[in-house]
């Protein structure tokens, strides 16, 4: 049973359905298919939030639900005490064989339970407030001594990150600078260098002669300091990291030396989360069954290809959750109309109309709306929930909620224009003239 929803949290939910985007929150009240899923994400979970790592594989194609699943999977983590992130990966703005271009975006979008995103300062200055709780509980230093206090906090620091420190010593002579720019009240300094230790690039030679440090944050060094931040995090009272990178099969488009190098990135996190370097960290990515399978994908790296290996069901009754990929399904036409049943239902909780919401939007219009929708792409129920949820938002749901006389079975027609389409989407649409197949010259 979900907990009720706040009005808020409705709101960020039903807005995100009419743009036709998922949800960041909440998404255990849309949630279709997947207690299946449920116990072993709670032991994945639980195990990285003991210390350990885990890597997870999540296939299926375009709108089964990728990106809910992981965005579903990043509120499990959150309420168990994790930092999340979610990654787009592209060619140009995120490639992944440049891990700290990886590593600044994954600090970009870094999450928590009480600051849902762009967390990271906060995150850090929880750290050092700790430090200093613990400096204080040892009874060596006077609290009206803010000299010796910040003493004692960075040789506290030292020795939390005397393993991180060894590979990556810029990471804590960064923080260590951080923190004196802000005892100082020299902001300017403290903002450079916090951005710094993010891994944003063009930080000024100056302020990083504050610190006594040099250059950027580069692919190796982007590793090391993901290993300061699991410290940080697990310091700061938070279980580990749950970092999500979405979209890997855009891999299968980029340059096969690019490729080459990002599928290799990817070997390497695995085995470097399996030899226990990253301690709290759970690294999730998503791809088309292509990617996985296909020749432009995982299988162009063997060594990768049997890391990921699975063997599914033939009937997909009897897969393995545990195994390194899991398979999401496509929606079936009961599981869209389900949905559509639960978005109803959030809309109207929050409605002072809800009994007519619920009348005139009965389960009989839901069920036209989704076999209309599934039949104006081709068919394909797999690819209609982003479309048919935002059309039953926001072209039937809001309009009874606002005009006292619209009545959608007769007020209402369907239509799909091509602006409002995916390319994906578009595919599936009967064409109207043959001058509306694309054609690939």
């Amino acid at each position: 049973m979900n907990p009720p929803l706040s009005a808020r949290r409705r709101d960020d939910i039903l807005n995100a359905l009419r743009r036709g985007t998922v949800p960041q929150e909440g998404l255990g009240a849309l949630a279709v298919g997947l207690d299946r899923f449920k116990v072993t994400v709670r032991e994945d979970l639980e195990r990285v939030a003991a210390g350990g790592g885990a890597f997870k594989a999540i296939r299926g194609e375009y709108g089964c639900g990728k990106t809910f699943f992981s965005r579903w999977l990043q509120e499990q983590a959150r309420g168990l005490g994790l930092a999340t992130s979610e990654v787009q990966i592209s060619e140009s703005e995120t490639p992944l064989h440049k891990l700290e271009t990886v590593y600044r975006r994954m600090n970009e979008r870094i999450g928590t339970v009480a600051t849902p995103t762009g967390a990271f300062r906060s995150i850090i200055d929880t750290w050092f407030y700790a430090l200093e709780e613990d400096a204080l509980s040892s009874g060596k230093v006077d609290p009206n001594d803010s000299a010796a206090l910040l003493k004692f906090t960075d040789e506290l620091m030292e020795k939390r990150l005397d393993a991180i420190s060894r590979n990556a010593p810029a990471f804590a002579a960064a923080l260590r600078g951080y923190r004196a720019a802000l005892a100082k009240g020299d902001m300017a300094t403290a903002e450079g260098l916090i951005a710094w230790v993010a891994g944003q690039p063009n930080v000024s030679a100056s302020i990083k002669r504050a610190a006594d440090i040099k250059g950027e944050v580069d692919h190796f060094a982007s590793l090391s300091f993901l290993q300061g931040l699991l410290v940080v995090l697990r310091d700061s009272g938070h279980s580990g990291l749950l970092l999500v990178l979405d979209e890997v099969e855009t891999l299968q488009r980029v340059r096969a030396d690019v490729r080459e190098k990002a599928l290799n990135a990817l070997r390497q996190l695995i085995d470097e989360i399996d030899s226990g370097r990253f301690p709290g960290l759970f690294i999730v990515i998503t791809g088309t069954p292509a990617f996985f399978d296909g020749p432009q994908g995982v299988q162009k790296l063997p060594p990768l290809a049997s890391r990921l290996h699975t063997d599914f069901d033939a009937t997909g009754r009897f897969d393995n959750p545990r195994a390194p990929q899991i398979r999401l399904k496509a929606f079936d036409r009961p599981s869209l109309i389900e949905v559509g049943h639960k978005v109803r239902e959030i809309f109207a909780t929050g409605s002072t109309q809800a009994e007519r919401i619920r009348e005139t939007v009965s389960d009989k219009l839901v069920e036209r709306m989704a076999d209309s929708i599934a039949g104006e792409l081709g068919g394909k129920v797999g690819i209609a929930p982003r479309l048919f949820l935002k059309k039953l938002v926001a072209d039937v749901l809001d309009r009874v909620d606002l005009y006292p006389d619209f009545d959608p079975t007769r007020d209402y027609q369907l239509t799909l224009k091509a602006d409002e389409l995916t390319v994906e989407e578009r595919n599936r649409t009967a064409a109207n003239s043959v001058d509306d197949i694309p054609l690939e010259l």
